[in-house]
């Protein structure tokens, strides 16, 4: 349920990021989904490390939820990035 709420909360910051870019003009929304990516592989770092020295789970078991909680609201963005135009 963890797994699934941070890919939810990956989503909700990638349509604010969306949000905020859209408003700095032509350009912003694209720029913004680029922007997302490290912000959002910094959080979903700190969740695993969350995962290792507070819960118990080992680096082993929580580097696979690491990849799906990064990688899914990533996808998403970079394709987003990859649409919209960018100037």
């Amino acid at each position: 349920m963890h797994t699934l709420t941070m890919i939810l909360a990956g989503l909700a910051l990638l349509g604010v990021f969306m949000l905020l870019g859209r408003r700095r003009g032509p350009g912003g929304a694209a720029a913004a989904a680029w922007i997302f990516l490290p912000v959002w592989l910094v959080v979903a770092c700190v969740n695993m490390w969350v995962g290792v020295s507070h819960a118990g789970y080992t680096f082993a078991e929580e580097l696979p939820i690491l990849l799906l909680i990064f990688l899914l609201p990533a996808c998403l963005a970079i394709f987003i990035a990859s649409y919209l135009p960018r100037e």
